[in-house]
């Protein structure tokens, strides 16, 4: 029979985690792409923190205030903090070395143990797709001592990368994501409150039956109420196998 922790056993190994930083490179996309694996993080006891990497100015329904003001409060209610950060603005996203610089240094100014960003995969927003390879890079560049611009800095080096997918063109192929249980309904309330702050985004499309309905489906195929999938940029490393979970197939 293989061993299980027990909820105190449990409540250490998630602090002993260390925090997240998630990257978004609009107001809206953290919450909509992975809000539940956040709430189930920050209710566990791990801290979040959000970088937005444009107003979202570029989009068809709210202005950058009200945009930045919507975000600000879905944090808050996933239990993250959150900056805003200025680089080419919305939809003029570039990828560049400076960039990724940027975002190393703030990879090494928090030293998370865990890092989210949107997938790299094209057929989606062009900003997803950016921000998604300048965050990878990031993560290299923050472990590399001899990098002059970050020389003041101390190194730091990740345990994982996730990437999460905004919507489903955003899901990458060939990469086998792992299932986070987001079922607990102090995470789904949360989740549904931070994605209902959004309501300049639900002027011409409910954006929060996708992402629930996205959840659901994955959620029965693992045997649970919701899931919420992402992407590993690499390999997982595991101890013991007992650290792996299940598999998500219940059928």
């Amino acid at each position: 029979m293989r061993p299980t922790l027990n909820s105190t056993e449990l409540e250490a190994k998630i602090h002993s985690a260390g925090s997240l930083l998630v990257f978004g490179a609009h107001p809206d996309d953290i919450e909509y792409g992975c809000g539940g694996v956040i709430a189930n993080e920050t209710q566990a006891g791990r801290k979040a923190h959000f970088v937005v990497c444009s107003p979202g100015e570029a989009g068809s329904n709210g202005t950058p205030e009200i945009r930045k003001a919507e975000s600000t409060e879905a944090a808050r209610l996933l239990g993250a903090s959150i900056e805003f950060l200025d680089l080419d603005g919305d939809a003029h996203l570039e990828i560049r070395v400076g960039h990724a610089i940027k975002l190393a240094e703030l990879i090494r100014r928090y030293k998370p143990s865990t890092v989210l960003v949107c997938s790299t995969t094209a057929n989606q927003h062009p900003d997803h797709a950016r921000l998604g390879e300048l965050v990878r890079d990031a993560t290299r560049l923050a472990r590399y001592g001899g990098l002059k611009e970050l020389l003041e800095q101390p190194t730091h080096t990740i345990e994982q990368l996730f990437f999460y997918a905004v919507t489903p063109d955003g899901e990458p192929r060939g990469i086998t994501p792992i299932y986070v249980n987001v079922s607990p309904v102090k995470v789904m309330s949360a989740w549904t409150q931070a994605m209902e702050a959004h309501k300049s985004q639900r002027a011409t499309r409910n954006y929060i039956e996708l992402q629930l309905t996205r959840a659901k489906l994955l959620g029965a195929r693992a045997g649970l109420d919701y899931a919420i999938a992402l992407y590993p940029n690499e390999p997982l490393v595991f101890t013991s196998l007992a650290e792996a979970g299940r598999g998500a197939r219940s059928f």
